[in-house]
């Protein structure tokens, strides 16, 4: 075996025999499982504490809107809060008191709810909604008009907007604009996170061997160059063995999560599950109401080509890796300590940040220009292609975008590589730009 396939596989098999990397392969697909099903098993938890409220109503106008049921108990009493204050004050099973000051169809805010601890936001929605739909119903018979109720409700439509994508040959498929979305932002955040993990493992495994003065005795068998290639390539492996055990971890555990709990859930609940899923996901930015059809999100998926996602994923990883871990390893080995290789380091993550904040812009605007030359830059394409991509992004632009990637990372590492091997064994002295500058021309 060559020598730096030596190196390749000592970096290698050094980094995933670690706990710590057995442990994160083994419970990032459990974090990315629960962040999705936990709605659900919430859902299915519920809670049936029982809640008593009693009704104070100084109008006498909702008697028979607040009608309990399992588990809310609404009891109409005819005092004051003050006094129901002092005579429940030692009450535990109360959970408030509801006062009704004024007609809610003249003054909305005129319902009150006292209680000694915290009214949570299911049981005040719950009132909220009863008093709602009978004030509606209420205006709404005031009008007078037959019939106007049903025109009401009839008059309430929700727009659902297929979206139909034509391929070469003139064939349809449905896609999904908020699915292409998702999938583009988790691909983009993917590769980000990828980049500046493995490209800082890189980094400070050069300066640990050269603290250490390791190095001195690996570089008496193997030349810098060769050492360089070596940790960076064997680290990148490290990156790609990861990522394709999350994707067959979280596929497993997305499958039988999904089997359980679809067999165990009613209708009902897994309406208030996608909802509450909806709530936690996309904060209100996209109408995700075309998911409401658990058999039309599959035939959605399935329509978009993960084969050619997943390996454009592979290679503007490698691609945007190799550029970053060659910089990050010439830092590495022209400082002495940590603090020296955080200030050298921030020209280079600056634009890896500007590309994840790119990236979040191209997937909400992917045939924008600005989305377009950052999926060109070298340092930006790699996350901005990643967010464009589910939507459709000609081959000329993903080869251009290739091609300078691959011509710019030869650049950095022919550049790397005269830095490494001038200062992997360069010690006690304070690098500085000028002196970098120096050694590229040596």
């Amino acid at each position: 075996m060559s020598k730096i396939g030596l190196i390749i596989r000592r970096e290698y098999t050094s980094r995933v025999m670690k706990k710590s990397f057995i442990l994160l392969t083994f419970l990032t697909p459990v974090l990315f499982a629960t962040v999705f099903f936990v709605p659900m098993l919430m859902t299915m938890l519920g809670d049936s504490t029982q809640k008593n409220i009693i009704v104070v109503d100084c109008t006498g106008l909702y008697a028979d809107v607040l009608k309990s049921d399992d588990i809310y108990t609404f009891t109409y009493v005819d005092t004051t809060p003050e006094e129901l204050k002092e005579k429940n004050s030692q009450n535990k099973e109360l959970t408030g008191v509801l006062v009704i000051s004024e007609d809610l169809a003249t003054n909305p805010k005129a319902a009150t709810i006292y209680s000694e601890k915290q009214i949570n936001v299911e049981t005040k929605s719950h009132i909220s909604n009863l008093l709602k739909n009978y004030v509606e119903e209420k205006k709404l018979a005031s009008y007078n008009i037959p019939g106007i109720k049903e025109m009401v409700e009839d008059a309430k439509t929700k727009i659902d907007i297929s979206t139909i994508k034509w391929d070469s040959d003139g064939e349809e498929k449905e896609g999904s604009a908020e699915l292409a979305l998702i999938i583009g932002m988790v691909a983009a955040l993917l590769i980000y996170m990828f980049i500046v993990i493995y490209g800082g493992q890189v980094m400070a495994g050069v300066l640990q061997e050269k603290t250490s003065r390791i190095v001195e005795v690996i570089i008496s068998s193997v030349k810098p160059f060769e050492l360089m290639m070596g940790k960076i390539i064997g680290v990148a492996l490290v990156g790609l063995t990861q990522f394709m055990m999350w994707v067959i971890l979280t596929l497993v555990i997305y499958g039988g999560a999904t089997t359980i709990l679809a067999g165990k859930m009613n209708p009902q609940q897994l309406m208030e599950a996608q909802q509450m899923a909806q709530m936690g996901t996309d904060g209100g930015m996209a109408d995700m109401g075309q998911f409401g059809d658990a058999n039309n999100i599959f035939h959605i998926i399935q329509n978009f080509d993960f084969l050619q996602i997943g390996i454009l994923f592979i290679l503007f990883f490698i691609g945007g890796y190799l550029l970053y871990a060659s910089l990050f390893a010439a830092i590495g080995s022209a400082v002495d300590n940590e603090t020296d290789s955080n200030q050298f380091s921030m020209p280079v993550t600056i634009p890896i940040i500007i590309a994840l904040f790119a990236g979040i812009y191209a997937s909400r605007h992917p045939d924008a220009g600005l989305s377009f030359w950052t999926s060109m830059i070298p340092f930006t394409s790699p996350v901005v292609m990643m967010a464009r991509l589910p939507f459709g992004v000609p081959i000329w632009q993903i080869a251009l975008s290739l091609f300078i990637l691959i011509l710019t990372f030869i650049g950095s590492t022919w550049f790397a590589g005269k830095i490494y091997r001038t200062g992997i064994l360069m010690y006690g002295k304070k690098v500085t730009w000028k002196e970098l500058w120096k050694w590229l021309k040596y």
